[in-house]
Formats: structure tokens, C-alpha cells, sequence
């Protein structure tokens, strides 16, 4: 989708603790587009192939749907990791007790623009 800020794409409800994903975005935050992509790929973390199939489609979005730019004058502009609900499940433990288990989800956007209009 098309904004004054660039191209965006959204993901949600990710089953991955946003805490876990941060890291990973601050090593791709404002770089240029095939760098941030080829750094994602090399990497092991779960959170890492999750960034990069959001990266991916807003690229998508920029090269093929709206104005069809090309793949090497794209940095990204704008890295957001927020949090999601949390999925609360019993956790047994001994004696009758529980503990409780929060499962946390993460929202992913990630929005890229041409270099010459990235503020710094």
C-alpha cells in the first residue's frame, strides 16, 4: 500500500516474542534494500525469516504493484516490531499447583521508500 512515507507491509499475530525479533530488526533498520535482505537470509533466528518475508512483500509492493521501482534504490525506511495479544495456557506443576504460560505474538511492519526521499 502507497502512503507520503513509502511502501508497506504488515504481518500480525506472529507467534514469536517481540522481544526476540528486536534484536534482529536493528541490524536491518535503514539499510539499503539487497543488503538488509542478503543480512535476514544469512541469519539462523526464526525472527529473521519473519522480517524477511515482510521485507520481501513490501519490496514487492514497491517493484511490481505501484510504481515500479527498481530493487537496488530501495532502503528500509521504517522497522516496527510491536506486541501482539498474549495466549495465556496452564503450565501443571506439582502438588496441584500451575503455573501460567504467556505465549506472545508480535505485529511486523516494515516500510520502504526510495534513497533519495529517507530522512535521517
Amino acid at each position: 500500500m502507497a502512503d507520503k512515507k513509502g511502501y508497506t507491509a504488515v504481518a500480525k499475530f506472529l507467534l514469536v516474542s517481540p522481544s526476540k525479533v528486536r534484536p534482529v530488526a536493528d541490524l536491518v533498520r535503514r539499510k539499503p534494500y539487497p543488503e538488509a535482505v542478503a543480512i535476514l537470509e544469512a541469519m539462523p533466528q526464526k525472527g529473521a525469516r519473519l522480517i524477511l518475508k515482510v521485507l520481501k512483500s513490501a519490496g514487492a509492493n514497491a517493484v511490481n504493484v505501484n510504481n515500479r521501482l527498481d530493487e537496488d534504490d530501495l532502503v528500509v525506511a521504517e522497522l516496527k516490531i510491536d506486541d501482539g495479544p498474549r495466549l495465556k495456557r496452564v503450565w501443571p506443576r506439582s502438588h496441584g499447583r500451575r503455573d501460567i504460560l504467556l505465549r506472545r505474538m508480535s505485529h511486523i511492519t516494515v516500510t520502504v521508500d526510495e534513497k533519495a526521499s529517507v530522512r535521517k
